[in-house]
């Protein structure tokens, strides 16, 4: 029901269901799932309820969010984190093939970076609390579509099954004209 699950999101002690069911229009703009006081109840014809939706909610409260740091990846080249923790979740930022030590690319090969990238991202998502198999999407930015089995060679390597959901992109252009960027979520 719309109400519970503005009730959930809100960490608000939640009332019996029946009590409110007549009142699911009080929940609209309190965010969740109300649509003008239509109830999101799934009813079904036996005498026993179903449960109600699930809602999830994503906090903005700075408390809640975490910055994740490692020297075991190159830092990051402007005002961003590495990582953040929020919610359960890491989100990694963009990963180049940089060598952490050098700060300089390992060399000019997209095989090359691919690797070294995915070995710092490693880094990351273990300062964080995570790994590869945790990894539930990635977004692949490539200087040139025609890399993609390369780096999918590359790829399948570090990221068990099942596989990550995963976009890939050609871009303009990435930061110090990499060739390749990938950036990621993962559960905790």
């Amino acid at each position: 029901m719309a109400s519970w699950c503005g009730a959930q999101c809100f960490q608000i002690p939640a009332m019996e269901g029946g009590a409110l069911r007549n009142r699911a229009s009080l929940a609209a703009g309190v965010g969740c799932l109300s649509v003008a006081g239509t109830s999101f109840w799934r009813s079904s014809s036996s005498a026993k309820r179903s449960l109600p939706f699930t809602c999830l909610s994503i906090s903005s409260d700075a408390r809640i969010k975490e910055s994740v740091q490692t020297e075991g990846a190159p830092a990051a080249l402007g005002p961003y984190s590495q990582a953040i923790k929020s919610n359960n979740l890491l989100f990694v930022s963009g990963v180049l093939g940089l060598v952490p030590e050098t700060g300089k690319f390992v060399s000019d090969g997209v095989e090359d970076q691919t690797e070294q990238l995915l070995k710092n991202m490693g880094e990351i998502l273990k300062a964080g609390g995570a790994s590869y198999a945790s990894v539930v999407k990635t977004t692949i930015m490539l200087a040139d579509l025609k890399d993609f089995k390369k780096v999918n060679e590359i790829y399948a390597k570090y990221f068990p099954s099942p596989f990550p959901a995963r976009s890939t992109y050609q871009v303009a252009a990435l930061p110090l004209d990499a060739k390749i960027e990938i950036e990621c979520i993962a559960t905790l």
